[in-house]
Order: structure tokens, then C-alpha cells, then sequence
């Protein structure tokens, strides 16, 4: 059991920092925050055309880089560092990952290229008006009609909903729970974006009313595959939180360097240097936890579902906790609207809560491991 990253994954971490020092500063954040769409569509090419990171997990015969799970582990730690608002998380890590454990040739064949090249942006709608995250939240309905299929409930906290080109709903027929594709701009298809707490990353509300869909997969066995989808999206979303958290620590770190209280930088101070040291073993153990479970994802899937909410759960905490110790370290300019820390804090506040919270996760840890 290996648990460093070759020097391939090592290279693709700073080709991938250095595009994003170049294309995701604060600035560059802060603008993105301020427009409807939340992202900015020409970095969105770039990243496609340059650095091919929309199809890094996408087969090559589809038009990607065939990449795996670690590989997109070390993306998204970079991209938790900085920010990054686009839609990332919502293609690549919940749609791609949809299809590809859905395994419909059709689907893969239709819709991996155009999300391969950046030009289809795609997420998947699951949860609803009740906040589950399990099976028995699915309500949505999907009944077949002429051929295909008709689609009729609302879908809430839709991660880039609000422009994906291509939604992966969620939606219970008599078989069960069965996934299949809509088109963003479909009929009886009303698009609402959220005001949330962590505007990096929108949200949107779906209303389905009489919406043509198209069956991914065999129908009854969408659970099977979205519950799959889940593992691999708190493995990723833990990553992204591991980044985040390094960037809290670091800003900390050197704020406590420059900043000068009684004569001596305040890092000098017994309770500052304790904080940060709790810190950095918090985020040691949640890298550890997020690592394996990516090591697990492409290694040793039956072992998956466990490391994946062990790691979403050490991860929130760890993230959460370092976002808030920053800004305590930096004082009253913390809170302020004008300072970063404020940014982080939110999104570590909104990605504890994405795909269940750490209490959530624990009791599922329990079960899938026999307590």
C-alpha cells in the first residue's frame, strides 16, 4: 500500500497550481461571485483546451485523458486552495462520475465528449424539498410515455443547476429509483438559482413538470449507481477541503509572522502557536483520511464506502476548524467583508453540510462497518 504520489500526479499538482495562481486570485474570485452565471466561461475553456481537467477522468476513446480518482484528488485539493468557481465539481466528479459507474455505452457515447471539451456543462439533481441524502428522499416521479420517459417533482440544492447543459435526475418508477438525462433547457424544465451562504458555489432549485427524460442505465438500479456517485463525490469534496484548510493555515501562519502585538509578532505567543499546531494535526490526519480514501476509490473499491465517509467526516471538522481559527488568528480584519478568510469559512460552512454532515456520516461509517 502506496500512499505517495508519483512524480506524474506530482507534475499535474503544479501545472495545476500555476494555472490557478494565474486564473483564480481573489480578485478573480470575488468577480466571479458578483455575476449570475458564478463562473468565468473563458478560464472554463482554458482549462479544457490547456490542461484538459473536464475530461481528466474520461475515457481516452470518449475524448479524454483516462485518468482515475487520484489524479482527481490532487485537482481538486488544488482547486479547494484557491476558490475555483466553476463548474467543476458539478461535471466532472458528480455527472462523469454518474455515467461512468452507470456503464450505459449510449449515455457515455453521447454525452462524455462534449463534457471531455468543456462544452457541456452537466450535474446531477437527487436531493429534495426534505434535505435527505438517502434512497427514501427520492421522490420524484418518472413514467413512461411515447417511447420515452416524463418526469414530474422538484429537485433542490442543484450544485450549478441553475446553467448546467445537461442535469442527471433522480426519479422513482415502479422499478425504483432509476437515473436519467434532461436537457437544461427542456420543457416544464423551471431553473431557480439560491441565495446560499457560500456563493463559490451555486445552487440552484429544479421544478419538473411533465419533463422529457432519457433512462440512463437499467431502470430500478439508479440507487445502486447514485449511491456509488455519493462515495466518489465525498472523497472528492474532502480533497477539496483538505485544500482549503492548507490555505487557512497558511494565511494564518504568515499573518502571525507580520503582525506585531506588544512589541513581538503575535506567532511568538504561546496561545497562537497551540492553535495553529492543533491545527496542523487536524489537517494532517483529515489529508491522511482523504488520501486513502482516493487510494481506496481506484485500489480497493469494497473498502470505498467506509474510507468515504471516514474522510468526509474528519474533513469537515478539519476544515471548518481552520477556517475559523483563521480568522480569530487575524482578529478584527478576519471578519471584515474586505478579507479572504470570510470566503473560506463559508465554503468550509456549506461543504460540511454537502452530502451530509459529519454526525451524518459517522452513523453511516457505523453501519457500513458493523457497529
Amino acid at each position: 500500500m502506496n500512499f505517495t504520489f508519483s512524480e506524474e500526479q506530482d507534475e499535474l499538482r503544479s501545472v495545476v497550481r500555476q494555472f490557478l495562481a494565474a486564473t483564480t486570485d481573489e480578485a478573480a474570485v470575488r468577480r466571479q461571485m458578483a455575476t449570475d452565471e458564478g463562473f468565468d466561461r473563458e478560464v472554463w475553456a482554458r482549462m479544457a483546451e490547456q490542461l484538459g481537467l473536464q475530461g481528466l477522468i474520461v475515457p481516452e476513446e470518449l475524448g479524454g485523458q483516462g485518468y482515475g480518482v487520484l489524479e482527481l484528488v490532487v485537482v481538486l485539493e488544488e482547486m479547494g486552495r484557491t476558490l475555483l468557481c466553476a463548474p467543476f465539481f458539478s461535471t466532472v466528479v458528480l455527472a462523469t462520475n454518474a455515467l461512468l459507474v452507470a456503464g450505459d455505452d449510449e449515455a457515455l457515447r453521447t454525452h462524455l465528449p462534449g463534457i471531455a471539451a468543456g462544452a457541456t456543462i452537466a450535474t446531477v439533481a437527487f436531493t429534495e424539498p426534505n434535505g435527505r441524502w438517502d434512497e427514501p428522499g427520492i421522490q420524484a416521479t418518472a413514467a413512461p410515455a411515447g417511447g420515452g420517459w416524463r418526469l414530474t417533482g422538484t429537485k433542490s440544492y442543484v450544485i450549478d443547476g441553475h446553467l448546467a447543459d445537461l442535469v442527471i435526475v433522480a426519479a422513482r418508477t415502479e422499478a425504483g429509483v432509476s437515473l436519467f438525462a434532461v436537457d437544461g433547457d427542456a420543457d416544464g424544465l423551471t431553473r431557480t438559482a439560491l441565495a446560499t451562504i457560500d456563493q463559490t458555489r451555486r445552487q440552484a432549485t429544479l421544478q419538473l413538470d411533465d419533463v422529457e427524460g432519457r433512462l440512463i442505465g437499467t431502470d430500478g438500479d439508479g440507487w445502486a449507481t447514485l449511491s456509488g456517485v455519493l462515495d466518489l463525490a465525498a472523497v472528492g469534496l474532502a480533497a477539496e477541503q483538505v485544500g482549503g484548510a492548507q490555505a487557512c493555515l497558511d494565511m494564518a501562519v504568515e499573518y502571525a509572522k507580520v503582525r506585531v502585538q506588544f512589541g513581538r509578532p503575535i506567532g511568538s505567543f504561546q496561545a497562537v502557536k497551540h492553535t495553529c499546531a492543533d491545527v496542523l494535526i487536524e489537517l494532517e490526519s483529515a489529508r491522511s483520511a482523504a488520501h486513502y480514501a482516493g487510494w481506496c476509490a481506484s485500489e480497493a473499491p469494497d473498502d470505498l464506502p467506509a474510507a468515504a465517509s471516514l474522510a468526509k467526516a474528519c474533513c469537515s471538522d478539519a476544515y471548518l476548524h481552520a477556517a475559523a481559527e483563521n480568522i480569530q488568528i487575524h482578529g478584527g480584519i478576519g471578519f471584515t467583508w474586505e478579507h479572504p478568510a470570510h470566503l473560506y469559512f463559508k465554503r468550509a460552512k456549506s461543504s460540511e453540510l454537502l452530502f451530509g454532515d459529519p454526525t451524518y456520516h459517522r452513523e453511516l461509517l457505523a453501519q457500513r462497518i458493523g457497529i
